[in-house]
């Protein structure tokens, strides 16, 4: 349903995780027509609990007065230790908790989670160049292929 491309441009990421969302019925609505936006989104901890911040889920059209906060904080299913070990993960410099995708799962909403340290502006510029090349060999490549 919605991917953030972004994050693994601005991370390099480390692990990944599935957790479920605590979702109310005109999100769940909303993200089946296909309308998130993960690109300002990420994850924080407290009271032993994780939570899905910025993410931009909005209104549905069709809703009434039970419609939902477009960037209300949603609950994320997760077990007790796997929330210590990212929590504590957290605490050390440089790493956050980022969400990378969201989609459905047997009629149920996962968001993937990653944890990612930040990436410099030189590493960005080395990503895009072995792209670009990586492309170009790749066109090189097919245009022989074909001749």
């Amino acid at each position: 349903m919605a991917t953030n491309r972004k994050a693994r441009h601005e991370y390099h990421i480390d692990a990944t995780l599935e957790a479920g969302l605590v979702l109310m019925g005109t999100e769940v609505k909303a993200l089946r027509a296909g309308m998130a936006s993960l690109a300002d989104g990420w994850v924080s901890f407290s009271g032993g609990q994780a939570y899905l911040e910025g993410v931009h889920i909005p209104e549905y059209v069709q809703g009434s007065w039970t419609n939902h906060a477009p960037r209300r904080k949603r609950k994320l299913l997760l077990h007790k230790d796997q929330i210590r070990k990212w929590a504590a993960k957290t605490g050390e410099a440089g790493f956050t908790v980022v969400p990378l995708r969201l989609y459905f799962v047997g009629g149920r909403a996962k968001v993937e989670i990653a944890l990612a340290r930040g990436k410099r502006d030189w590493d960005k510029r080395q990503a895009l160049r072995e792209r670009q090349d990586n492309l170009e060999a790749r066109r090189a490549m097919r245009s022989r292929t074909f001749r």
